[in-house]
């Protein structure tokens, strides 16, 4: 590819990405404003959203099996492997979010549920992952733009914007956590756009969208905790109202999680594209185009 191919694709896939955050901003705005005025519109919203994300993520996980060349009975065997434990973890959050297992108590008493489920998934599967031969066999198989454009369901973080105008939530928990979750997830497709359509950095912008995406977690969890009644080292401006009730309560303790782990696949993917061209390419020889 000669350098002006290389600033001519470099140009095509910036201005891509950059209509599609317009599109993608105009459609998320139009999603906020209806949610805040019908309260049945969100609640629905909220209920199908989470059922999607997740048989999207295993349809993903079974396009990247077929693209690794596994054989069909290996193939099955893996994704069930993956599948069943990952849909039970969500069946058991949502049967305990419904029957109010994540409610604050009146004095507190007990262990704080809401970050046990927010860390020891985390704790459990990352390792695995992160380590697992076959797992990354799906990575390299599988287009890096998957695991983010994938994230685009991150905008539903609004919920914390609109539950913060209606008062029902602290101003220093909603406005970092809606701020940060909307913005990681108007940046999913574009940035996923940018790197399969070639732009130069691509892999380093997918990198550090991945970085934005578990800073916004970090920062989010971070103060609820120092906000909530058991440590109150943040003093918030007014009570949470229903932040440990069903359907708000999935945010903390299995979006957020599952995308923790998504993030940390992503990485993994992108380092093994990174490690694999240095490895392939001779000395002196220009760096490959990122991969789409």
């Amino acid at each position: 590819m000669t350098a002006s191919n290389a600033v001519t694709d470099t140009a095509n896939a910036g201005r891509g990405a950059l209509w599609m955050l317009l599109l993608i901003v105009a459609v998320t705005a139009a999603w906020i404003t209806l949610s805040s005025l019908s309260s049945e519109f969100l609640l629905v919203s909220r209920t199908v959203t989470r059922p999607l994300i997740h048989g999207l993520i295993l349809y993903g996980l079974w396009l990247g099996l077929s693209r690794a060349g596994f054989d069909s009975a290996l193939r099955v065997r893996i994704w069930l492997a993956i599948a069943i434990p990952y849909t039970l973890w969500l069946a058991a959050v949502w049967v305990m979010a419904v029957d109010g297992v994540f409610v604050a108590r009146p004095g507190g008493g007990g262990p704080p549920l809401i970050p046990i489920a927010i860390f020891l998934p985390v704790l459990v599967f990352v390792p695995i992952l992160l380590r697992s031969a076959r797992i990354g066999e799906i990575l390299d198989a599988t287009p890096p733009s998957w695991l983010v454009g994938l994230q685009l369901y991150r905008v539903f973080g609004g919920v914390f914007l609109i539950a913060w105008v209606q008062g029902r939530l602290a101003t220093v928990f909603a406005l970092p956590a809606g701020i940060g979750d909307v913005t990681t997830g108007l940046l999913a497709l574009p940035a996923a756009y940018y790197l399969t359509a070639g732009g130069r950095g691509g892999r380093g912008a997918a990198i550090g969208w991945n970085v934005l995406g578990l800073v916004d977690f970090t920062i989010a969890v971070g103060i609820g905790i120092l906000s909530s009644p058991a440590v109150q080292l943040i003093t918030p401006d007014r009570p949470s109202i229903g932040a440990g009730t069903y359907p708000l309560v999935l945010i903390p303790t299995f979006a957020v999680p599952s995308s923790i782990i998504l993030h940390a696949l992503s990485l993994r993917q992108l380092y093994r594209i990174g490690r694999r061209g240095a490895i392939d390419r001779p000395a002196g020889a220009p760096a490959p185009a990122p991969a789409g």
